[in-house]
């Protein structure tokens, strides 16, 4: 299904003001259409379907565990919402396997729904986490391992989020923009992170879907802001990362480094569009940790080969980000940067201080940039063992092959 799993979620979590509700009744529209589609056949519009089969689930559970008196208030209300008549609800079973118009239109609500689990009522951390569930339709699993937490935290802060928005009403709408103020920055810290949803899972039709998704409402937020620099910010370094999406991937198994990637087939348009808006970001003089990321891409898209690239000033720009933004992630890519701009013995000492307390100890990266650094200084038994660790801990078949090829390259 895809990304189309968070426009589904958005558009009935909008209809029903439930995301629970939402979530639940999308998977038995699943279900109900292994069973329908392998009989009558695979439907022109399937989202429509999906979306028209979930409506009718909803309503059936409304029917079914409510009272006669608080069964007429949730009709009503559907019928506000011109799901459906009383009639074609009162009159008859729902037969959800039935002809349904493959030409409805699905809405896409997928922004008000970023809006309404970035209400300032949730905390940082549970909306942005409930928004990668819903919107992105990451697994619980998933989205601890990105927070480095137990699965079991996750699941408590996505639960209480979802309770929290039901039980305050918070609507699934973009609000007035007199309302932006404690909203607007959560807003671009998901958007950012459905692109790095995307981005990093090195599997193409995702990484299409949710990168294109978030460029796409990255616009949407640059034309309702726009004289602020850091929606824009965020834009250009979407649209600079993007742009080297196409070489990233010799075949749908074959992943290719930055360091072997042909720069050809860098989307020229989207690195041009995203220089010009960044250039037009810097003048406004108020720098940003968008801005500094899309600045740290602009220099990779500059550069024409990878031994060209201005690492020193890769280095610089993410200690720069660190004043902003302190976390150990970013100090791990500033060793990264810098074993390339002062050699790979540079970079590993400055791992031994960013690693100091086991914040990185489950973080994949962390232990594939350290086996690629080990294997660069020579220190071939070490390297090994921490191409094992970041083989183990990744989720991704294509990324497990590329460590395994450069793990047997070494001669031990």
């Amino acid at each position: 299904m895809g990304n189309h799993q968070g426009r589904l979620i958005a558009a009935l979590s909008a209809q029903f003001r439930d995301i629970d509700l939402a979530e639940d009744v999308l998977q038995d529209a699943l279900a109900a259409a292994l069973i329908s589609w392998p009989k009558k056949g695979v439907p022109h519009d399937p989202k429509g379907w999906l979306y028209q089969t979930a409506k009718r689930k909803a309503i059936d559970r409304y029917r079914r565990r409510t009272t006669r008196r608080e069964k007429s208030g949730a009709l009503a209300y559907q019928t506000h919402l011109n799901i459906m008549t009383d009639d074609d609800i009162i009159n008859g079973e729902i037969d959800i396997n039935g002809e349904i118009d493959a030409e409805q239109n699905l809405p896409d609500e997928r922004l008000g729904l970023i809006f309404a689990c970035c209400h300032p009522a949730l905390p940082t951390l549970a909306h942005t986490a409930l928004t990668l569930k819903t919107v992105c339709g990451l697994s619980t699993p998933q989205i601890a391992a990105a927070f480095l937490v137990s699965e079991t935290t996750m699941a408590q802060r996505i639960v209480r989020a979802k309770n929290k928005i039901k039980k305050a009403g918070i609507p699934f709408v973009v609000p007035d923009t007199v309302l932006w103020t404690e909203r607007w920055k959560s807003v671009l810290g998901v958007v950012y992170l459905i692109f790095n949803a995307g981005y990093s899972s090195l599997d193409q039709d995702k990484d299409v879907d949710l990168c294109t998704e978030a460029i796409r409402l990255g616009r949407i937020l640059v034309k309702l802001l726009p004289g602020e620099a850091e929606a824009a910010g965020l834009l250009a370094l979407m649209l600079l990362t993007h742009a080297r999406r196409p070489a990233r991937l010799a075949s749908p198994d074959i992943y290719i480094s930055l360091e072997e990637q042909n720069r050809n087939l860098w989307d020229k348009g989207k690195i041009s569009e995203g220089q010009n808006l960044l250039l037009k970001t810097l003048t406004k003089g108020r720098p940003d940790v968008y801005q500094i990321q899309a600045a740290i891409s602009a220099v990779h898209c500059q550069a024409a080969s990878f031994i060209d690239t201005d690492w020193q000033e890769i280095t610089v720009l993410y200690e720069r980000l660190y004043a902003y933004e302190p976390t150990p992630i970013v100090l791990l890519n500033a060793s990264v940067a810098l074993s390339f701009a002062q050699g790979p013995a540079a970079g590993l000492a400055s791992l031994e201080l960013v690693t100091q307390g086991g914040n990185l100890d489950k973080y994949q990266p962390y232990h594939a940039a350290r086996a690629d650094m080990l294997r660069r200084d020579g220190q071939y038994s070490k390297a090994k063992k921490s191409y094992g660790t970041a083989i183990a801990l990744s989720g991704s078949k294509v990324e497990q092959e590329y460590l395994a090829v450069k793990m047997a390259s070494m001669k031990l």
